[in-house]
């Protein structure tokens, strides 16, 4: 595995060496998945799922884990409830090597989604909790800026976070960290409010093909990437097993996705996120991020889950060797 490349800051007018790659402000929960259930479900009935897999849940832990699990530097700053649920979530993450120093505790219980795929679709229910807890003033700035790059997922749940979160990005930027973004759903289907204030502040925009359509408000991907593409300089749209189509500044283009068989689809559009970002970060170009992004959403989708296969050492460095031409 390649070294990330080290990175220096100016701090009080000295130059020092960041603390970390990456560092996220997030949400983290359990995902609760049961396979082999009807899309369409009678009320009052027993209904026998087919599987059940307990794996770490959330965009942000997702990504905060498979970007450790690829030799990226991460720091995370989160809130779990005392509970069991935030213990397990904590442990799992604690694997793949991301800092923890900075988790808080919450008043409400520990987030968690329950989901039900069906095929290609699935039915996504969740809890929020701790995860629209946490508020800009809860974080601590001095870790944030000791980063190179600040990635920001879950923006609709993160309810807590949103007032004050255009102020906090501008003090990061000006600071010098790149930004990113991945909205993920918004639960009222409004794609407003909040994200119209920091999009003018974001380095790297990375929201699915259904996503960056609903938030354009428009019926194709072409006619989205018109309209978004003239507040963001970098969009990534992630367009599952097709690939993605990358626009930087007025160049688009289309980089394709991997032939594989999936287990599961859950979390692949994060672990693309993660396999960008430590591309880009080790200074490839956004089409190269691009296609390590769709090695990593790819490898997601070998074991139930959005890190299970990560997990998995030899899996991982296995499907990496073989698919990414050692560029990881």
């Amino acid at each position: 595995m390649k070294a990330v490349n080290k990175v220096e800051m100016i701090v009080d007018g000295s130059i020092s060496q960041a603390r970390f790659d990456v560092t996220i402000a997030g949400e983290i929960n359990l995902d609760l998945i049961l396979y082999g259930l009807a899309k369409e479900m009678p009320v009052e009935r027993e209904l026998l799922a087919s599987d059940f897999r307990l794996t770490l849940g959330s965009s942000s832990a997702i990504v905060a884990h498979n970007l450790a699990s690829l030799g990226v530097k991460v720091g995370f700053v989160t809130r779990v409830g005392p509970d069991d649920l935030g213990k397990l979530a904590l442990a799992r993450l604690a694997e793949s090597g991301v800092d923890l120093s900075q988790v808080q505790s919450g008043s409400s219980g520990t987030g968690v989604t329950v989901l039900l795929p069906h095929g290609k679709e699935r039915h996504i229910l969740t809890y929020l909790g701790t995860i629209a807890e946490m508020t800009v003033e809860d974080l601590p700035m001095e870790y944030l800026l000791s980063s190179r790059h600040f990635h920001l997922s879950s923006l609709y749940l993160q309810r807590g976070l949103q007032p004050g979160l255009a102020d906090l990005l501008r003090k990061l930027k000006s600071a010098g960290l790149t930004i990113s973004l991945d909205t993920n759903d918004d639960p009222e289907d409004k794609w407003a409010g909040v994200l119209d204030e920091i999009l003018d502040l974001v380095d790297i925009f990375l929201p699915s093909q259904d996503e960056l359509i609903r938030i354009a408000g428009v019926s194709t991907v072409e006619e989205a990437l018109e309209i978004v593409g003239r507040r963001v300089r970098v969009v990534v749209v992630k367009c599952g097993s097709k690939g993605a189509f990358v626009q930087d500044g007025v160049i688009r283009q289309h980089v394709p996705g991997l032939t594989v068989t999936p287990v599961d689809t859950i979390g692949a559009g994060d672990s693309f996120n993660a396999g960008f970002l430590s591309a880009y970060l080790r200074g490839a170009s956004v089409n190269e991020a691009a296609r390590m992004g769709n090695v990593t959403g790819a490898l997601s989708t070998l074991a139930p889950g959005g890190t299970e296969a990560f997990r998995d050492k030899n899996l991982r460095e296995r499907f990496l060797s073989q698919n990414s031409g050692g560029n990881f």
